[in-house]
């Protein structure tokens, strides 16, 4: 009877010893910081269900996080808020697809008392939050300023300074963001009167911003975020991007106000 006892003792500690060494996989996935709830929502309830996996997301801008693809970052999956961002990289065959939409909207803080009413008198405000030309959101304010003929046409509009634009504008103030979520919060906090970001942001600020104008696409363009698979992705990677392009993902996106 002790013989076995210690036996089972023994066991036990090989079969502990075996599970912590036992390490889940991790699947690296850089996403546009618009994506981050949604996203976030997604890789906790896939968790759930393989615990055997672990998310680790990257949300920024996605001009930064497709040049850091380019540098070499460790990545799966590339979800981003800009066709054009997807260019020069290695994605895996048949996996590159158009799967959401959004739209660039007009905000201030509900007791900002501004006197803007969307994007033709946006520099009657005091300050205004703007991506940088880089970043998606910016490049598409951009653009629907061209659009309106309030900045002069040009080839690049990722080349457009603040300082350009603040010119274009009368001379108010700009706060240039290196993603859209800075520029949320700028707002949100009262550190700019307006600023430009996608409707999908104001999800969860319904009771601290005024939506001042919902940008038509003929002036922005379309907004539409493609999704990858980066390079050899493995089966692990395969499967958690089957779950973002899913019937249950597309339900998520939508409560976060995505089309």
């Amino acid at each position: 009877m002790k013989r076995n006892k210690i036996l089972f003792i023994i066991l036990s500690l090989i079969l502990c010893f075996g599970c912590s060494e036992k390490e889940s996989k991790d699947i690296n996935v850089f996403i546009a910081a618009s994506l981050n709830n949604a996203v976030t929502e997604l890789a906790q309830e896939y968790m759930e269900e393989n615990s055997d996996v672990n998310i680790v997301i990257n949300a920024d801008s996605s001009g930064k996080l497709a040049s850091q693809i380019k540098e070499g970052y460790d990545c799966d999956i590339f979800f981003s808020a800009a066709q054009d961002k997807m260019e020069g990289l290695d994605i895996a065959d048949n996996s590159l697809k158009d799967l959401l939409k959004n739209k660039l909207v007009v905000v201030s803080r509900k007791d900002s008392n501004t006197e803007v009413t969307g994007l033709k008198d946006i520099g009657k405000a005091k300050s205004i939050a703007l991506a940088g030309g880089t970043v998606p959101a910016g490049a598409y304010t951009r653009n629907a300023l061209i659009a309106l003929g309030m900045l002069p046409e040009s080839d690049d509009v990722s080349a457009i300074s603040s300082a350009q634009v603040s010119e274009a504008l009368g001379g108010v103030e700009i706060n240039e963001c290196d993603n859209v979520s800075k520029v949320l919060i700028a707002v949100a906090e009262g550190a700019c009167e307006v600023g430009t970001v996608y409707y999908s942001d104001t999800y969860g600020y319904e009771d601290k911003l005024d939506i001042l104008e919902m940008i038509d696409t003929s002036v922005t363009g379309d907004i539409v975020y493609p999704i990858a698979l980066i390079g050899d992705a493995d089966k692990n990677a395969k499967d958690f991007y089957d779950f973002l392009c899913s019937d249950r993902a597309k339900e998520v996106y939508a409560e976060y106000y995505f089309e």
